[in-house]
């Protein structure tokens, strides 16, 4: 059977209540302002893409997902240049690109602050996921913030660039881990961006 609170148990869980408010009005009213963005009015897209491979997913992985294996699904030269190869904080001589999550049939990336050069907070996250026990899909996503050009017909141009880059990626992978050979890369004017 439940007692009714006395009239000094009650003084006290008021008192508690009113200091813990208190603190928390004194706490906030001290925290400084955040800093203005460095992009004022960033427009941030994200570019899903994805494709479906007549392998599980583990083997998907295993075949084109260390992080220097975008060489040769892109077919352009990669290297670690700092760190190890699919470890968080490896980065590839790709866009100089950090590795800054993974788990075990996935990484995310980001390319790194350029002096002289808006920064477009460019994240990629590469994954193989099980469809069922033999297949998987390949999901890849990018997200930037595409503010720093011109107008939206640049904006649209660049994100049809980009799927078209990454599309075909995305089919060189689907190609490699179902034991395909790749064709010769096409012409191109340089690497991803």
């Amino acid at each position: 059977m439940l007692r009714p609170m006395g009239n000094h148990a009650l003084k006290i869980v008021a008192a508690v209540a009113i200091a813990f408010v208190s603190l928390v009005n004194v706490a906030s009213s001290q925290a400084p302002p955040p800093a203005p963005l460095a992009v004022p009015n960033p427009n941030y897209v994200s570019i899903p893409m994805e494709i479906m491979v007549n392998r599980p997913a583990a083997e998907v992985w295993k075949r084109v997902g260390k992080y220097c294996d975008i060489g040769e699904w892109f077919q352009i030269p990669c290297t670690i240049t700092s760190g190890k190869d699919s470890e968080v904080g490896a980065v590839r001589s790709v866009g100089n690109e950090i590795l800054v999550g993974k788990t075990e049939l996935s990484y995310t990336y980001t390319q790194p602050v350029r002096e002289g050069r808006p920064y477009n907070l460019y994240h990629g996250t590469l994954e193989a996921r099980p469809v069922t026990a033999t297949t998987s899909k390949l999901v890849y996503t990018l997200m930037f913030d595409n503010s720093m050009l011109a107008d939206d017909a640049a904006r649209e141009k660049d994100k049809a660039q980009r799927t078209m880059l990454f599309t075909r990626a995305l089919e060189n992978m689907k190609i490699l881990a179902e034991g395909g050979t790749l064709p010769p890369p096409p012409a191109r004017g340089g690497a991803p961006k």
